[in-house]
């Protein structure tokens, strides 16, 4: 789909958010695996958050929505059964990943894969742990999707991830709920914490010590009922908007405020966005409040180490914001881009190359000079729902109308985006 963005004068108004994307996921799963039903309102309309509870539709946990509120009916830890066909993850990391966890215990064999984009996707950070544990995973070329998991007795085990992933670390406490014992993954730098959180509020007994999570096997998990706080990563991209346009003034209401996910709005404090926070209030344990923005003068910064992996699905927008900014955006320490849906270092750069923007790329990161003029073109998702919504929100500040293709990727997270950007953009 191409998708026609004129140059705005302001970003004003209010917007209400879909459910945060991560948080959907966790809470489809655990729903399933719990006993009886869990009611969840603000579920995330994202194809990716779809594609798992199609998935736990197959293994047996049913799902349906009534006036908006998804109702997931637990078969306990025990009941999922065989799917009669491969799983179809579609293009959700999330989903392929996190699943696994649960697939690795279950007494039957199961294959599980997705689109062209998610079977290039590198596997071995899930295969390694999960094998250690005493399941058997097949896949291709021994790393990449369609996995083949042959599931079974798990044990548990202490692990150390090499690198700092959510998923992965999230797919080792799941698997460890079948595993009697103690369960303990170390990070090398904290990730969002949302797994743990949900696990707390379906029943599990977790413990986190600094960097050390640990969980407990073979908890009794309850069916609840939740709300799903709005997508902070989906609300950056109307930050942005509001901090490159003039005569902004925008207030997104219900976003969630996990303190492992606000370091986005700390980084854009520090570059000097005027952000306040308000009614601030607790939902399963995760924060949700009120921001309100407005047009700021935006002096730069540098992510690097922690807080890269902080905010590694906030950089293309943020890259974005680096090429308005006064003084630019230096990122460092961000391979993990490079296995993202695209290479998102390589398209961040193909589309500032074609909106006349400069860009100095290294291995693991970029450096994007401040005060550029974004001008008009062609830019393109690659088929990365980050990449097209980014650069929709570049193009609100170009000198004249941009097209974007394969917009239509942006519905993997956000399909409302390009509405709800018309209702605030003028």
């Amino acid at each position: 789909m191409r998708k026609q963005i004129s140059p705005a004068t302001s970003v004003s108004g209010a917007v209400q958010l879909p459910g945060d994307k991560s948080i959907s996921h966790r809470y489809a799963m655990l729903a399933s695996i719990a006993e009886g039903a869990t009611k969840i309102s603000n579920y995330s309309t994202g194809a990716d958050c779809q594609s798992t509870l199609a998935c736990m539709r197959a293994l047996g946990a049913e799902n349906e929505t009534h006036d908006g509120i998804l109702c997931i009916h637990g078969r306990g830890l025990d009941g999922l059964h065989q799917p009669a066909a491969a799983l179809d993850a579609g293009n959700s990391g999330s989903t392929i990943r996190m699943l696994s966890g649960i697939l690795a215990a279950q007494p039957f064999a199961t294959t599980i894969g997705g689109d062209e984009s998610l079977s290039r996707r590198p596997m071995e950070r899930i295969m390694k742990p999960l094998s250690q544990m005493g399941a058997r995973i097949e896949a291709r070329e021994n790393r990449f999707p369609p996995l083949t998991i042959h599931g079974g007795k798990l044990h548990p085990i202490e692990y150390t991830l090499p690198v700092a992933s959510a998923q992965v670390k999230s797919c080792v406490l799941l698997a460890g709920l079948y595993a009697n014992g103690r369960t303990t993954v170390h990070e090398p730098l904290r990730t969002r914490d949302h797994t743990e959180l949900a696990l707390r509020e379906f029943g599990a007994d977790v413990d986190v010590d600094r960097l050390s999570i640990s969980v407990t096997g073979r908890p009794r998990l309850e069916g609840r009922e939740l709300r799903v706080p709005g997508d902070l990563s989906s609300a950056a991209f109307f930050l942005v908007a509001a901090l490159i346009v003039r005569e902004s003034n925008l207030t997104i209401h219900g976003v969630g405020l996990n303190p492992t996910r606000s370091a986005l709005l700390d980084f854009l404090a520090e570059m000097g966005a005027q952000i306040r926070i308000l009614d601030v209030s607790s939902s399963g344990g995760e924060l949700i409040g009120d921001v309100l923005i407005r047009k700021s003068r935006i002096q730069g910064g540098v992510l690097e180490k922690a807080r890269t992996a902080a905010l590694i699905d906030e950089i293309p927008v943020l890259a974005v914001l680096g090429a308005a900014s006064e003084q630019g955006l230096i990122v460092r320490d961000a391979s993990e881009l490079r296995v993202k849906e695209t290479d998102r270092i390589a398209t961040i750069a193909e589309n500032f190359r074609r909106m006349g923007l400069k860009i100095e790329l290294s291995k693991d990161g970029f450096e994007v000079p401040g005060r550029q003029q974004f001008h008009a073109a062609e830019v393109d998702s690659f088929g990365d729902h980050r990449i097209a919504m980014a650069f929709s929100i570049a193009a609100l500040a170009a000198d004249g109308p941009c097209t974007v293709l394969g917009a239509d990727a942006a519905s993997v997270s956000f399909p409302e985006f390009f509405d709800t950007l018309q209702r605030v953009a003028e």
